[in-house]
C-alpha cells in the first residue's frame, strides 16, 4: 500500500515537473512576439518619419513654385523692373553696357577719344567722342559659350506719312503701326554684330530681307527688309540702323554688339532727317 502510495507521489511530481516546463517555454514564445510587435512598433514610427520627411521636400518643391510670378497675374508693385530701367538709362545716354570714352578696349572693342583724324581704310570718317570704333568682320572671335541680351526692333513708320510717295502695290507691306519687328529683349553671342543680330532675327521671324557685301566698306549693305528697298519711297530712302540713339557712320557689319545695347532698323524716307538726324549720306560708307 506504502509502495502504491509512493509510485503515485512520484508520478504526480513528474507530472507536475513536465507541467512547469511547459508552462516555462509557454512564456518565452509568448515573449518573442512581444519583441517583434515592439520592433515593428518602433519601425513604424522611423517609416512615418521617412513618409512625413518626403511630403517636406514636395511642400519645398511648391514653395519654390509658387515664388514664380507671371506678370500677368501679378500687379506692377510686385515686380522687379529695375533691372530693365538700368538697361533703359543706358541706352537713352546713349552708351551701352562697358562701353568706355577714353579709347580704352572693353572686350575687344574701343572707343573713339575724337582725336582721329582723316578716314580709315575703308573710308569711314572719325568716330565722334566716346562712340564705338569700327570692328572688321572676323577681329573678333564669336564666343557662343557667352550669351548676352540686346533690345532689337525694326520699323517703316516714316512711310505712313510718305504714302503718296511709296512704290505702288507696296501699300500691303506697310503695318498700320509702321513696326515690322516690335522692340523685344533678344540674345546674342559675345562678338556678334549688329548685322549677324538682323540677319537672325530676321530669319526666325520669317521676314524678308536682302543685302550685299560691299568690299570696299567691308561690310554688308541691307538693300530691303520685309521688300520694302531703298528708293521705294522717294530718292533718299532707304534703311538705316541706330545703336543707342547714334546712328554710326559705318557698316552694320563693323558694329560690335555689347550687352543691353538698343538696336533699331528704322527707314528713312528723307536722308535721316525724318528721323531727327541730319546725315550726310555721302560719309555713311555703307551705314544702312
Amino acid at each position: 500500500m506504502k509502495s502504491k502510495l509512493r509510485k503515485y507521489i512520484r508520478l504526480m511530481g513528474i507530472l507536475l515537473l513536465i507541467l512547469c516546463m511547459a508552462a516555462g517555454c509557454a512564456d518565452k514564445s509568448s515573449d518573442a512576439p512581444a519583441e517583434e510587435e515592439t520592433v515593428q512598433a518602433e519601425n513604424p514610427e522611423e517609416q512615418e518619419e521617412e513618409i512625413t520627411a518626403e511630403p517636406t521636400k514636395e511642400e519645398e518643391k511648391e514653395e519654390e513654385e509658387e515664388e514664380y510670378l507671371d506678370v500677368a497675374d501679378v500687379g506692377d508693385d510686385e515686380v522687379d523692373y529695375s533691372k530693365y530701367e538700368e538697361k533703359k538709362t543706358k541706352s537713352e545716354t546713349g552708351t551701352g553696357s562697358g562701353s568706355d570714352s577714353d579709347g580704352t578696349t572693353t572686350e575687344g572693342v574701343t572707343y573713339s577719344d575724337g582725336e582721329s583724324q582723316g578716314q580709315d581704310e575703308y573710308q569711314t570718317d572719325p568716330v565722334p567722342e566716346g562712340m564705338q570704333n569700327p570692328v572688321e568682320p572676323g577681329d573678333i572671335e564669336i564666343d557662343q559659350n557667352k550669351k548676352n541680351t540686346c533690345y532689337f526692333s525694326i520699323s517703316c513708320s516714316t512711310i505712313l506719312d510718305n504714302m503718296g510717295d511709296l512704290t505702288a502695290g507696296k501699300d500691303s507691306l506697310v503695318p498700320s503701326d509702321g513696326q515690322i519687328y516690335a522692340q523685344r529683349e533678344v540674345s546674342f553671342y559675345e562678338g556678334e554684330s549688329v548685322f549677324d543680330i538682323l540677319q537672325r532675327e530676321t530669319q526666325n521671324n520669317r521676314i524678308h530681307m536682302e543685302y550685299s557685301f560691299v568690299p570696299g566698306f567691308n561690310s554688308n549693305y541691307i538693300e530691303g527688309i520685309n521688300n520694302l528697298y531703298e528708293f521705294d519711297c522717294g530718292k533718299n530712302s532707304g534703311w538705316m540702323y541706330c545703336v543707342n540713339g547714334w546712328y554710326p557712320n559705318y557698316g552694320c557689319s563693323r558694329y560690335v554688339v555689347q550687352d543691353g545695347d538698343v538696336i533699331e532698323w528704322n527707314y528713312t524716307c528723307d536722308l535721316g532727317r525724318d528721323l531727327g538726324r541730319d546725315i550726310d549720306w555721302s560719309s555713311q560708307n555703307g551705314a544702312r
